[in-house]
């Protein structure tokens, strides 16, 4: 047989087994799926009927409780005395609406101010860069009864999320991220936007007029460290994006509620995620921008947010005006001055956000790149990053606020290689919204974070979780060390990701179709007259302009709330009918609720069903993202800094002997941190140290004991060959860590293998009595 007859047999059996392997993924994969759809519709199927069950079995109680009273012998005067009552907080409720509706509309004549509860000072307007952007700089004044802000304190700048609304809720209370650094003697700036988009912006000009705002702030305060960044919800990835472009303008970074990786989560517990699938890809932003003549209204993303959980926004929000009409109106009021404005932004932007975040989850793929052709590679991130997630924030859950950890690193070994400090702390249970607005969390989640953003630079690289342990006295913090598998054991099932990539390639086709067909047409017919005209035709505005002095119908209401505040009658708490009202409320929510539920629980299952088949799973598995170098001891800083182990001196040793320690014992308290950070700070030889200095200290000295072994340890006599300068670390060291009744088995067990490498005894040391060690106390030794 010829050797190209021999070559096409080879090839055809290849071909042939190829083709059979495949049939049998497919087979094995149609086996998966139908298996996870038929467990996922009995889970549904037996919560949602569970659920059922319960309200039911609620309302029917509350039902008999309510009843009793409707036929007793005062129900004609407790219903007489309802039906005061009622008519009356419908009007006020009215009025309390149209005062809404006119503060909307005053608010946008005037161009819809930020609502930060501060005075501010305009630094940078974006609008006059070189590069212009609809953003600004601005220095929030401290209140009257505030301490000015100190010149040694690190610049603090807020960057709000521009998802619909306006700027300013990240201080849009005195207890808020804005009050706890003001009242910390930190400057304080915002970075606010205006309502319109100015003229070609994409984001990448909104990124580099962020990056001048970082530079006119450095500018302000020279002899102050680099300026801490904080992003809320979708500032947060616009924080992520600027510190991955220009990571010499920033201090640490902390993102609050911010989806990073996109596709993450729970099967069966957030469908937030399914949405994209569901109403086909990006076509939905770019037909929404065409409709606008290239602008999309920020409308529409806060209509989409309200039918999350229809129930309470649709709902519970507006009868608990109407039941609590007497003493909530003002603080709704407040509320609305921020809900209610809608902003825009251009075509290419939403596009963009869309493409590379919600569909296509590039942005933790390692294949973003901004419009003006700059990549966005998160490993170039330099600075401390610290996320704040709640496990009750349904936009943002866990998942997608920390699996970006898991999506960049494939170990914690490789997160420490790169010298990166990533922290995170999770909240119980309060919302999405909760997260920057409530008071409750301002107070303690904020109020911590502040407090160790003074110190977190003299962590260790690696990953940890911050724990706030309270009790009788004042909260304690403490770092937890983390690992990947940590991060992935919050849940979600990876498998399923490949039908989100599927579709991020159904919508590449899409769109691509649809500026072929209906785009062209769409730019064609619609001017900015008509996109005027569709605009004040939303609903979301409709709600506002008809509840507003522009209806004829509510002409009278201003007076006649007037004359009802001077003769109100509320009926007694215990009056029948006012029970039934409130029974007949909750009835209506859970109805709602369940109707929510049955939505989620079907959009699920359609998702999972079209895009998770056999077929779609292998066109996802087509969409790959770039492959990742993981090697991390073909790093070069890491092939550098373990040649430099006998390298140094004094500095080094006690730096390294901290670490050493510190990754003993697991976890570092905020008190020992605050030690070590006081010792890098107003100790010689630290003192005289740029914070770059320090940083490449630590992180120099951080990868020789992760990836030096033994060796971390042993040149340690090298690096303090004076016996003096033993003693002095020693003891220093000793300070630092100690004293001994609070150290741990293994702690004591590192500080007892360091003293006897240098042949040396701290002050004070005492050898801990046999089982009186605070833990377990194995033999560690770095290398066994």
């Amino acid at each position: 047989m010829s050797d190209d007859a021999t070559n096409g047999a080879n090839g055809y059996s290849n071909s042939r087994d190829a083709y059979a392997r495949h049939a049998a993924e497919d087979l094995n994969r149609a086996q998966e799926q139908a298996k996870l759809l038929g467990d996922l519709a009995v889970q549904h199927g037996s919560e949602l009927s569970e659920k059922a069950r319960t309200v039911w079995s609620e309302l029917t109680t509350d039902w008999v409780a309510v009843s009793t009273g409707l036929a007793g012998p005062q129900a004609a005067a407790a219903l007489a005395a309802y039906w005061k009552d009622a008519a009356q907080r419908w009007v006020l409720t009215l009025d309390t609406l149209r005062r809404r509706g006119d503060a909307c509309a005053a608010r946008e004549a005037e161009g819809f101010t930020p609502v930060l509860a501060f005075d501010y000072e305009i630094v940078v307007d974006g609008r006059l860069l070189e590069r212009p952007a609809n953003y600004a700089l601005v220095r929030i004044v401290p209140p009257e009864g505030t301490p000015p802000p100190r010149d040694d304190r690190r610049p603090w700048v807020i960057i709000d999320p521009r998802a619909g609304q306006g700027s300013g809720i990240g201080g849009f209370k005195s207890e808020s991220e804005v009050g706890e650094a003001l009242r910390d003697g930190h400057p304080v700036y915002f970075v606010i936007f205006f309502r319109d988009p100015e003229p070609r912006q994409t984001l990448a000009e909104v990124c580099a007029a962020e990056a001048e705002f970082l530079k006119a702030v450095r500018e302000r305060h020279p002899k102050s460290s680099k300026p801490l960044v904080t992003g809320n919800c979708q500032g947060g990835w616009a924080a992520m994006i600027l510190a991955a472009t220009h990571p010499d303008l920033m201090g640490p970074v902390v993102i609050a509620g911010t989806p990073l990786s996109y596709w993450a989560g729970k099967v069966g517990r957030n469908p937030f995620r399914y949405l994209a699938g569901i109403e086909g890809g990006a076509v939905p932003a770019l037909l929404t921008s065409d409709l606008g003549a290239g602008k999309f209204d920020g409308a529409t993303l806060i209509h989409n947010f309200e039918q999350l959980n229809p129930g309470k926004t649709i709902w519970r929000k507006n009868y608990d005006i109407f039941s609590k009409i007497d003493w909530d109106s003002e603080r709704y009021l407040d509320f609305e001055r921020w809900w209610s404005g809608f902003y825009f932004m251009n075509a290419a932007e939403i596009r963009w956000i869309v493409e590379n975040l919600f569909v296509g989850n590039k942005l933790v793929r390692g294949e973003a790149m901004l419009d003006d052709g700059t990549p966005v590679d998160l490993t170039r991130i330099e600075s401390p990053v610290v996320v704040f997630a709640s496990h009750g924030d349904n936009i943002t859950p866990p998942q997608q606020a920390l699996f970006w950890i898991a999506d960049l690193y494939e170990s914690v070994q490789e997160l420490r290689a790169r010298g990166h400090v990533i922290v995170y702390t999770l909240h119980d249970s309060i919302g999405h919204l909760g997260i920057f607005v409530s008071a409750q969390v301002a107070n303690k989640q904020h109020k911590e974070i502040a407090s160790v953003v003074k110190t977190i630079e003299s962590l260790a690289p690696g990953l940890y979780e911050m724990l706030i342990h309270e009790g009788d006295g004042p909260p304690t913090v403490s770092f937890e060390a983390r690992t990947i598998d940590d991060i992935l054991a919050l849940g979600g099932d990876r498998k399923e990701e490949p039908a989100f990539a599927a579709v991020a390639r159904l919508s590449e086709w899409a769109v691509k179709s649809y500026e072929l067909t209906v785009q062209p047409i769409l730019q064609a017919l619609v001017t900015p007259e008509v996109a005027e005209t569709l605009r004040r035709l939303h609903p979301m505005r409709q709600q506002y302009t008809f509840f507003s002095s522009d209806n004829p119908l509510l002409s009278d209401i201003a007076s006649l709330a007037e004359t009802t505040r001077e003769t109100r009658a509320k009926a007694d708490e215990d009056n029948p009918f006012l029970q039934l009202e409130r029974f007949a409320a909750t009835a209506v929510e859970q109805s709602l609720n369940l109707a929510r539920d049955m939505r989620d629980a079907w959009m699920e299952l359609a998702f999972l069903g079209l895009y998770g088949n056999p077929w779609m799973m292998r066109l996802g598995a087509t969409y790959q993202s770039r492959p990742q170098e993981h090697n991390i001891r073909k790093l070069p800083q890491v092939r550098d800094a373990v040649q430099r182990a006998e390298a140094g001196g004094y500095k080094e040793a006690i730096v390294r002997m901290l670490i050493l320690l510190a990754r003993a014992r697991g976890s570092v308290r905020r008190d020992r941190l605050e030690r070590t950070n006081r010792l890098l700070h107003s100790r010689a030889p630290f003192d005289t140290m740029t914070p770059d200095q320090r940083a490449r200290l630590i992180s120099e000295q951080n990868m020789i004991v992760e990836f030096a072994g033994e060796g971390a340890v042993s040149s340690l006599p090298v690096l303090l060959r004076d016996d003096v300068d033993r003693v002095r670390a020693v003891n220093l060291v000793f300070d630092i860590v100690g004293p001994i009744e609070e150290m741990d088995g293994r702690t004591i067990a590192m500080f007892k293998q360091l003293q006897s490498t240098l042949y040396t005894m701290a002050r004070g040391w005492k050898e801990p009595a046999a089982g009186k060690s605070n833990g377990v106390a194995p033999d560690v030794r770095v290398g066994a």
